[in-house]
């Protein structure tokens, strides 16, 4: 395996650069389709399911290939599958030029996925054996983990000049010249890597991991959607039989395709606890503050994007500290405390009128405790031998991939469930579905009340999501305090 603690210190920053912009661009163009689908179902006019279907495939295929992904790598060369995952990215932003129907908008985003579940976890196994040195690589991840926040905040904004200067596929065709530099800059400045010794490949456990996954996230979104039904209870059934069977088969096997005794450690079971804790908040009620700010507060996409940078800039200023204040205070403060912190903001929500002034304040503190993270990725990277680093890196992006859809998912149903609670029983399906379709009714019938009733069960729907949300991280944030060891060190973790 090539060491990258041989290589210069400059060197070893040119590669995060490197990978903390691929990264940022990835997470960008998550958030940019939020932007883009209204004119593209304008101009392309997708049914329901094909809309449905155009926002769920990137999450479906990045679940479904980052543990296959991630064994990959560690076994083929986590450089190689980087650049290939650039390439990837590259080329499925070019083909929206001939996106000419709702299907293929479709397969151009499996294809994003693809890529997507390519470079995500390798920039995280990369950092691993970039540096060695643990007080650097809790430095690095901090910053790794900035970007992530960054790209969240950039992606509507970007996405909302993008359209107002172009048409909806300037959305996709940013990413091109990004991809561009960071394959030349890739194959010049990152070092390869990979497993020295990575036992034979296990096509079942490739086929279970895919297959399960798959089968969850679906489940958890069609649950979101539809509710409980058939093909909700079979999908969940599917996930619980392939992914038991595919944790019980890689508890056997000597060379597991994904190393989940990993767990065994209580610290890499906090990381992991934080992430999928904090991705299943944010997913729920940034959602739902989206909304709010363009169906009551009147703002354009672009306006909604600059609202939620106070959240970027608390955890752009936090991240990369947090490892210094981890090595003063101690990692279990930090990252507990970071968890508290998020779990403050989201309770603002619930305890002040909400505003465009408590929102920015909620909101800073959400990202300010979204910078203990960066301790969390260092916990989890730290705790992962060098040769396993591929495992804990798809572990972690696992759990902010499932969190993110559990989050909608149940935190999405609880707001649906208390803003119907406030409308009246008899009112139309469109009024009782969303805001959105009331406000709509309430245009073509002239009912200014309807459409005041509507916005006031949306607003405490949200602020109660708020409160829930809240208590979630706080629990979290005890189980993490009781996980992790007191005395964690991370400069004094293994190499």
């Amino acid at each position: 395996m090539t060491r990258s603690s041989a290589a210069p210190a400059t060197g070893r920053w040119a590669a995060l650069a490197v990978l903390s912009a691929s990264l940022l661009m990835v997470v960008m163009d998550m958030t940019i389709l939020n932007v883009a689908l209204p004119e593209i179902s304008s101009d392309l006019q997708p049914s329901a399911v094909q809309l449905l279907w155009m926002v769920d495939a990137y999450s479906l295929v990045v679940a479904g290939l980052l543990v296959t992904v991630s064994s990959l790598g560690d076994r083929w060369g986590r450089k190689r599958m980087l650049i290939t995952g650039f390439t990837v990215f590259g080329v499925a932003s070019v083909a929206v030029l001939w996106a000419d129907s709702p299907a293929m908008v479709i397969a151009v985003r499996a294809l994003l996925g693809i890529g997507g579940a390519m470079i995500m976890p390798s920039t995280l196994s990369m950092i691993r054996n970039l540096f060695t040195d643990p007080r650097e690589r809790a430095t690095a991840l901090g910053i790794w983990a900035a970007m992530a926040a960054v790209g969240g905040a950039l992606g509507p904004i970007i996405g909302g000049l993008l359209l107002e200067a172009f048409n909806w596929r300037a959305a996709f065709l940013v990413n091109v010249p990004v991809m561009v530099v960071a394959i030349v800059a890739g194959l010049l400045l990152l070092p390869e890597s990979r497993d020295p010794n990575p036992g034979r490949w296990d096509a079942l456990g490739t086929v279970l991991s895919m297959g399960g996954m798959v089968a969850l996230v679906y489940a958890i979104k069609h649950l979101a959607t539809e509710g409980l039904d058939a093909q909700s209870v079979t999908a969940t059934l599917i996930a619980a039989i392939a992914l038991t069977w595919f944790v019980r088969r890689c508890l056997r096997r000597p060379d597991p395709i994904l190393e989940v005794r990993l767990f065994r450690s209580g610290s890499f079971s906090a990381g992991t606890i934080a992430a999928l804790s904090t991705s299943i908040a944010m997913g729920g009620v940034l959602l739902l503050m989206v909304q709010w700010m363009q169906l009551i507060e009147g703002y354009s996409p672009v306006q909604t994007g600059l609202a939620m940078l106070p959240m970027a800039v608390g955890a752009a200023v936090v991240s990369p500290l947090a490892a210094a204040l981890g090595a003063r205070i101690g990692a279990r403060t930090v990252l507990a405390g970071g968890l508290a912190v998020s779990a403050l903001g989201f309770l603002l929500l619930w305890i002040m009128p909400l505003s465009l002034p408590s929102v920015a304040a909620g909101t800073v503190l959400i990202g300010a405790g979204m910078g203990s993270l960066a301790i969390a990725s260092a916990v989890i990277m730290a705790g992962a031998p060098a040769a396993k680093a591929g495992s804990a890196a798809a572990i972690e992006e696992t759990s902010y991939e499932v969190g993110g859809a559990l989050g909608v998912a149940v935190l999405g149903s609880v707001a649906a469930a208390l803003y119907r609670a406030e409308l009246p029983a008899d009112a139309v399906h469109a009024v009782r579905e969303s805001l959105g379709g009331a406000l709509a009714v309430a245009r073509e019938t002239g009912a200014a009340a309807l459409a005041a009733q509507a916005k006031a069960a949306f607003t405490d729907s949200l602020a109660m999501t708020g409160l829930y949300g809240g208590a979630l991280m706080l629990v979290a944030a005890a189980i993490v305090w009781y996980l992790t060891p007191a005395r964690l060190d991370l400069g004094a973790a293994q190499h």
